[in-house]
């Protein structure tokens, strides 16, 4: 009886206080959405398989809840956007170059909260506007401004958002001096739907999307940089940093091979292939020889 007893108090320690199990060194948190599963499914592997580290990914958690998080501790590292960190963390409006908008990041992180960002990833997920490729064919659409001589002929859909924001439609007109036929809001998947079928001729997109393969839009420059940057960049606490020395040389293995057409790719994979992200981050980990 004694023994039974003292099993059933072994199995109900296991199970409601996680007895025998060891916390992971590095936590590395994620967003809610594919591009960041992936990311962080690369740390993870990019960490396990290059260090005596253990690491354990946290998912969907809002941009707010994951930079209070590393701030205190809970996430050890994740990455993030520098136009999320100049804007949103940092409270700044001003429009400046992508490389000042990253060196601000840089400074005022270290500076205000001891967090450290790495060097850029090589990809910028910020908003753009796409097209399909015959529109862009037949028109010789390049950039934002050769859109803006025909814009007048042609449909943008979009979300209700970026159809009032400061830094959506409204002001990118006055700044490339056009004007759409119609303006319409939509919801992502239906805008997609929506180009392809020509009820529009232009879409909303951010600019790693993997629906624009889906698709075949072409996203169109932003010559006069209307659209913050969002470069991505990991984001290290100084303690992580420091504990776990050579940490940062095998993290910045992905710096400048990670660019908007090979994110765009490992997005559509998942969103359209319907691949898990940690066969996608493993695969390109593999095929990059940052892992066996």
């Amino acid at each position: 009886m004694k023994i039974k007893l003292l099993f059933t108090f072994l199995i109900a320690c296991f199970i409601l206080s996680g007895c025998g199990q060891k916390e992971p060194d590095i936590v590395i948190g994620a967003k809610d959405f594919t591009e960041q599963y992936i990311l962080g499914n690369m740390l993870v592997r990019l960490i396990e398989e290059n260090t005596d580290f253990t690491a354990e990914l946290k998912v969907d958690m809002a941009s707010d809840v994951l930079f209070a998080s590393i701030r205190t501790g809970v996430v050890d590292l994740y990455v993030e956007y520098t136009g999320t960190v100049y804007g949103s963390y940092l409270r700044h409006s001003e429009t400046r170059p992508s490389e000042e908008v990253y060196d601000i990041s840089v400074n005022e992180l270290c500076e205000r909260y001891g967090l450290l960002m790495l060097n850029l990833l090589g990809f910028n997920n910020t908003f753009s506007l796409a097209v399909r490729n015959d529109t862009a064919t037949e028109n010789n659409l390049v950039s934002i401004s050769d859109l803006a001589e025909i814009s007048h002929n042609l449909i943008f859909g979009g979300s209700a958002e970026i159809l009032s924001r400061f830094d959506g439609i409204p002001n990118l007109k006055r700044l490339y001096n056009m004007n759409f036929l119609d303006e319409l809001a939509m919801d992502g998947i239906y805008r997609y739907d929506a180009i392809a079928n020509d009820e529009i001729q232009v879409v909303e997109a951010f600019s790693t999307d993997g629906m624009l393969f889906e698709h075949e839009l072409v996203v169109l420059e932003d010559d006069l940089e209307f659209f913050p940057p969002y470069y991505a960049a990991i984001i290290i606490r100084s303690e992580t940093y420091e504990r776990f020395p050579g940490l940062s040389d095998i993290l910045d293995k992905l710096t400048g091979v990670l660019t908007d057409d090979v994110m765009r790719n490992l997005n559509y994979r998942a969103d359209v292939l319907g691949k898990s992200p940690r066969d996608i981050a493993e695969d390109f980990l593999k095929s990059n020889n940052f892992i066996q």
